[in-house]
């Protein structure tokens, strides 16, 4: 079993043992992932670009924990809606190779329509 079914798994069984699947529709699971990725943020704001590169250790730890946060709302998510999401995020990244040729988004940070 690779490591995303086991999360997946280990998510289902989780809700299950809770009685929590009846409150994890995709709306609700969309919001949760919502909020999770502002409480990642709220690590970073504030920060210079550099200290963004740096954590310390209360500031790295703080993103771990938002990090697992937000993927396990995404692997949840992902699973009610059925799909699986690194095959979308395969799908996803040979469709912005097309969007974004190399040769004309190297060094720019211009939408795929500027370029």
């Amino acid at each position: 079993m690779d490591d995303l079914e086991e999360l997946r798994r280990k998510l289902r069984d989780f809700a299950a043992a809770r009685d929590w699947d009846q409150f994890h529709s995709p709306k609700n699971l969309a919001m949760a992932l919502a909020a999770e990725s502002g409480e990642l943020l709220e690590v970073f704001q504030w920060l210079t670009e550099e200290q963004s590169r740096r954590l310390d250790t209360r500031a790295r730890s703080a993103a771990a924990d938002e990090i697992a946060d937000v993927l396990l709302y995404l692997v949840r998510l992902a699973d009610k809606l059925g799909l699986d999401p690194i095959a979308e995020a395969k799908r996803k990244l040979a469709e912005n190779e097309k969007r974004y040729p190399a040769d004309k988004a190297r060094g720019s940070s211009r939408k795929s329509t500027e370029l």
